[in-house]
């Protein structure tokens, strides 16, 4: 586990709690390509030797195989010493024991081969922290290098750079679609960083499994956490399992098709042998029918007529295979109408919950106005008022003749009213035209007194302005002489 980044806390000497073996994870859980030791509960006989071997882990998801030559007691998760061909590098152990020996079987490594070097120790607290510096350097050294790389116009991608331990070599991992000539480069990048280059060369899946990732899933990606083995992937492998073919959705983070396709290939391709071949026609003498689509988990198909594309006819694989079986024979079934299974209609059996306590109402807890209750009162028995029963016809019948009976005496008392008001009305009005004759004469005489006053006062505003006339004409005179 990698103790250094764990998330959890830590107690007082700064060993994380939530590594239980106190700072040594013997599961190795959180780092690329673990791999669980189920033999490690287990003992050995007696007078037999533990394995040698050990997997080593160090920059990401790159493992080696190394000796254990002296024999130091080494668990998963501790820091080594490894010797190399230039120099020395730390590791973190990932496996030891008897699953060494089957790893190495698997991947046709021997222990005695020359590439399987030797640990010198346990790595220090000095060691520790000198590869520390030097993985915190890492990444400015990474976008220098593209930097140099662009001026020189090369068309490749550096996608990771490792440091080894003592600091005397730098690996650039890149990605290219074409051979490139980087002799310049690495002139450049050693004069730069004044130590020695080493360039490797990466397909685009081991590159994502060296940064890794989240997929489309929801979790980290294959390669950087199991998957060792990259199979080539074919867009058939899509078509047996009736899946679209999308590129978007098939394409993972690497550029190529995902490699979870191959997962459930092999169960998709047994099922399919029980299947009659889609591009059989079936011949009728309706028509000749063509397969649109199978339901693998169903067993069923469903066919179309030539020319009658609309309606499809779903057919179980057993009546398929009757039919193409007829069809050798030279012999032809009378429609594919008759063959449909008629399945049933399954009932509804999904439970309807009740709102017992009124939970799901958002004004539950609102205490409602009595007015509110009034005028719910109030409405119902209007509407009870308007609704008569229609179960007694013969009340309704009776109800009905006392209201146009009430409603003709109304009437009656209502004319015989509007007689005696007209009466009163016309003697009233010809008492106020008597009236209104000898207010009109009193009327006449103020109204001619009135006119002649006003005539007398547009006589004086005559006479007032041509008076002002003749004085502002006998002053102009008297400037201009």
């Amino acid at each position: 586990m990698a103790c250094g980044s764990c998330s959890t806390k830590k107690d007082k000497n700064g060993v994380p709690l939530g590594c239980k073996s106190n700072g040594n994870c013997s599961s190795d859980g959180c780092n690329k390509l673990t791999v669980f030791d189920w033999l490690s509960n287990m003992k050995l006989p007696q007078n037999t030797k533990p394995f040698l071997g050990v997997e080593v882990r160090f920059k990401n998801s790159r493992k080696a195989f190394v000796k254990n030559i002296t024999e130091l007691p080494i668990r998963i998760g501790d820091s080594i010493v490894v010797q190399i061909d230039s120099g020395y590098d730390i590791g973190i152990v990932t496996l030891t024991g008897e699953l060494v020996k089957v790893q190495m079987k698997r991947k046709k490594v021997k222990l005695e081969h020359a590439t399987v070097h030797k640990i010198l120790r346990k790595a220090t607290e000095k060691d520790v922290n000198l590869w520390q510096q030097l993985q915190d350097k890492e990444t400015d050294i990474q976008i220098k290098a593209r930097e140099i790389a662009l001026r020189l116009g090369l068309s490749m991608k550096i996608s990771d750079v490792e440091f080894q331990a003592d600091g005397t070599k730098i690996v650039f991992y890149y990605t290219a679609e074409e051979r490139i000539d980087f002799r310049q480069l690495i002139k450049d990048l050693a004069y730069q960083f004044k130590t020695r280059i080493e360039m490797k060369q990466i397909g685009l899946r081991q590159e994502a499994s060296r940064i890794g990732g989240i997929g489309s899933c929801g979790r980290e990606l294959c390669c950087s956490t199991w998957l060792t083995d990259f199979r080539a992937v074919n867009t058939s492998a899509a078509r047996y399992q009736q899946l679209s073919i999308n590129p978007q959705k098939l394409v993972g983070q690497c550029g190529k098709l995902k490699c979870c396709l191959n997962f459930e290939l092999n169960t998709y391709l047994d099922i399919l042998k029980d299947f009659p071949k889609s591009d059989i026609k079936l011949k009728t003498q309706k028509g000749v029918a063509i397969c649109q689509k199978v339901d693998i988990f169903g067993g069923y198909l469903w066919y179309t007529y030539e020319g009658d594309w609309v309606n499809w006819h779903k057919i179980s694989k057993e009546k398929a295979k009757e039919i193409i079986a007829l069809n050798q024979k030279d012999k032809r079934v009378e429609s594919l109408e008759l063959y449909i299974d008629n399945v049933s209609n399954k009932q509804d059996t999904s439970l309807n919950f009740e709102n017992a306590i009124d939970q799901d109402s958002i004004t539950r807890f609102d205490h409602k106005s009595k007015k509110s209750r009034n005028y719910k009162s109030s409405s119902k028995n209007r509407s009870n008022r308007s609704r008569p029963n229609t179960s007694d016809k013969s009340q309704s019948k009776e109800r009905s003749s006392r209201q146009k009976a009430t409603r003709f005496n109304d009437r009656k008392h209502q004319s015989s009213d509007v007689n005696h008001t007209t009466k009163n009305t016309s003697s009233r009005s010809n008492k106020k035209k008597h009236i209104t004759n000898k207010g009109n004469s009193s009327t006449t005489g103020t109204n001619n007194s009135i006119n002649k006053s006003t005539k007398n006062n547009r006589v004086r505003k005559t006479n007032n302005s041509s008076v002002q006339n003749k004085s502002t004409s006998h002053k102009k005179h008297d400037k201009t002489t």
